[in-house]
């Protein structure tokens, strides 16, 4: 077997190490956008010290790195600042750890953590040339920066194209495109981010124009010291260029903390501004804007614009924008179900029905027949759930997977997610719950922890597998049509989600927010839908096979020494009580905790043929289809779940998942009834 091997860069940024990121931006940039798209279900929410401005932050995971993002209150300069728009830059300078100069002010520090490891400034690349000009402040700080050029699919819409890289080399720091609220990019934006801050350079100070810089050498050289430094804890030419623009609360601090070097400061200062045709702080403007103005027309080129609005565009619109998103997604279920309904219906009748029809006049009587059609039984009930049901089902999800689709519906379906306590970072292994819920708790298992962990083990055994859906195919499609068959998935949705609202007050931590990447759509190739199809379904041979042929070959022999009487009646007050049932479906209930397509194949040796309808009314297929979609996981994700998240909360899954399939089947199924009765 070829190892592939992954190079990790080094150092990782997790737990005490973690990153912190701030995003910072001028407003309606889509900061914003950009945070929610990567925040956890646990946002936690504060003022900054002194003020009304409001800051979000969370815990993010970039790949194997950790990170908390910190969204920031939108600032338009760091120049003259009123008070409450100076604690921002305040944090971005000093964090928690205040400096001495400041150590006298009233209250605690801006924000009760440490100052960011990296600057994420967010970019509307419409208004590019107005966004630059806090671009060359912020580089003045010293820190990490990597810019997000956000809204870069508005920008060629109106026919503005710009050359990242170009602005890229021009400033000295990463420039990433990015579409915050479809996802584009982001993933690309903090893996960029936490590799500036591994690579340990901070963002280059963007030279002023050099008549400028001239003058205020001597400046920045008074404030290189280190009694000053120690001081204002700030890059000397940060300083420089603050009391030069005259910035008042620095040149407060100044005159009284370093009272006999104020007037020396302002000769040199004078003597920076003498000559100009303007002052100091007026020529450092306009210097600013000049050289803004000229990073974005060395960077952009302005054209006509971007009308060719192809499929993928309108793809994108219907799954990931926020309006549209979940909508789309649920939409791109419907037809995933319809599909498979209809190619099921075709593929049943030329492979399980003819079996049937052939099998059908064997009705032996003595033990050796009895095994013989059970087995028969066993494997004609095999072919009839994965041939029309499960394998197309499997292959069309993983076409989906393969082309791009399911990535964008995780991302949309993140927002529904927070709702639950849950990331959009477990949409994926919800979605392989589609297929089979044991690579979807390991999935879990592997990309989540603690509370969020179990919330998500708990929510996925009711998310139903393809086993279970294609029971719901069989029966439902066969009897209920198409309508009712998206009926019943649409009750297991709401289902889910009353469960999940429930399930956050029960565990009220969460883990951290993901960072998803959003790929490019591509035609999936054969062999590997080929591949991965038989991957996800291969267990159904050497697994579900024995299984199903046992389960017949036992259910065939108790019917055939009359001892499953006594296992349908233990089940009456379950089964034809409550549920409304036959008694003689007690057997293939109980059955169904080893594999839900044992069930089926028992429901047909227990009512004596293939042709349900000829033994269930419509509410009671509902009313048994409800109850099987609901009821105990099969053994197999037992097991699972007692490896992910213990052995007590895998028996409280159990617990729930029988109530919940006893109190949903059972009221419909008096709901259905009485509207039955009153229609009559």
């Amino acid at each position: 077997m070829n190892t592939v091997r992954v190079p990790i860069r080094t150092p990782l940024f997790r737990g005490k190490r973690g990153l912190r990121i701030a995003l910072v931006g001028l407003p309606n940039a889509g900061k914003s956008s950009l945070f929610r798209a990567v925040a956890s279900a646990s946002v936690q929410t504060g003022e900054l010290a002194g003020t009304h401005r409001v800051y979000d932050e969370c815990a993010v995971q970039i790949g194997l790195d950790e990170a908390r993002v910190l969204d920031l209150p939108s600032m338009h300069s760091l120049r003259h600042l009123d008070d409450d728009d100076r604690v921002s830059l305040k944090y971005l300078l000093w964090g928690d750890a205040r400096p001495a100069v400041s150590a006298h002010e009233p209250g605690g520090p801006p924000a009760p953590f440490s100052p960011p490891d990296a600057i994420i400034q967010v970019i509307d690349a419409t208004a590019l040339e107005r966004h630059l000009e806090l671009t060359l402040e912020l580089l003045l700080l010293g820190r990490p920066i990597v810019i997000a050029l956000n809204k870069a699919d508005e920008a060629q819409d109106r026919g503005i194209y710009i050359n990242n890289k170009v602005l890229s080399e021009k400033l000295g720091v990463p420039v990433v495109r990015t579409v915050a609220v479809m996802g584009y990019g982001i993933a690309e934006l903090f893996a960029a981010t936490a590799n500036c801050v591994r690579d340990g350079v901070p963002a280059p100070a963007e030279p002023a124009s050099k008549h400028i810089e001239e003058r205020l050498r001597p400046v920045v050289t008074a404030f290189d010291g280190v009694e000053i430094r120690d001081a204002f804890r700030l890059p000397p030419q940060f300083l420089a260029v603050q009391l030069a623009g005259g910035d008042r609360y620095f040149l407060d601090e100044l005159r009284q903390h370093f009272p006999d070097r104020l007037p020396a400061v302002r000769t040199l200062l004078e003597q920076a501004g003498g000559g100009l045709p303007r002052s100091l702080a007026e020529e450092l403007h306009a210097d600013r804007h000049h050289r803004a103005a000229l990073l974005f027309e060395a960077a952009t080129r302005l054209g006509t614009p971007h009308d060719t609005r192809d499929w993928r565009y309108w793809l994108d619109e219907l799954l990931l924008s926020p309006r549209w998103g979940l909508a789309g997604s649920i939409a791109v279920f419907a037809i995933v179900l319809f599909v498979v309904f209809y190619v099921s219906s075709r593929l049943d009748a030329l492979t399980a029905a003819r079996l049937v029809d052939w099998v059908t006049p064997w009705q032996p009587a003595t033990l050796p027949g009895v095994v013989g059609r059970a087995v028969a039984d066993g494997l004609i009930g095999l072919v009839g759930i994965v041939v029309p049901y499960m394998l197309p089902l499997v292959m069309l999800l993983v076409a989906l997977e393969h082309a791009g689709v399911m990535a964008r519906i995780a991302f949309a379906v993140d927002r529904g997610f927070h709702h639950l306590g849950l990331h959009g970072g477990v949409a994926v292994p919800f979605l392989l719950g589609l297929g089979c819920n044991v690579p979807a708790i390991s999935a879990i298992g592997a990309g989540s922890r603690g509370s969020e962990r179990v919330v998500a083990t708990l929510l996925v055994t009711f998310v139903p597998c393809s086993a279970r859906s294609a029971i719901i195919l069989a029966l439902g499609g066969k009897y209920l049509g198409g309508m009712g068959v998206f009926a019943i998935f649409a009750l297991t949705m709401v289902v889910f989600a009353v469960l999940g609202k429930l399930l956050r007050r029960r565990y009220r931590r969460t883990g951290p927010g993901q960072v998803q990447e959003i790929p490019a759509y591509a035609l999936p190739r054969w062999r590997a839908l080929v591949g991965e199809t038989w991957l996800r379904t291969r267990d159904v041979l050497t697994l579900v096979t024995p299984l199903l042929v046992g389960g017949s070959v036992v259910l065939a022999l108790l019917h055939h020494v009359g001892a499953d009487g006594a296992i349908n009646t233990l089940f009456t007050p379950v089964t034809s009580w409550w549920l409304g049932l036959p008694a003689v479906l007690g057997v293939p209930i109980l059955f169904g905790v080893l594999r839900k397509e044992l069930s089926l194949l028992m429901i047909y040796q227990a009512l004596g043929g293939f042709d349900v309808g000829n033994y269930l009314d419509d509410v009671q297929i509902i009313t048994f289809l409800l109850f099987l979609t609901f009821y105990v996981p099969c053994i197999s994700t037992f097991a699972v779940m007692v490896k992910t998240i213990g052995r007590r909360e895998a028996f409280f899954s159990v617990s729930l998942s029988v109530g919940v399939a006893l109190v949903v089947s059972g009221i419909l199924r008096f709901v259905l009834e009485a509207f039955r009765y009153v229609a009559v």
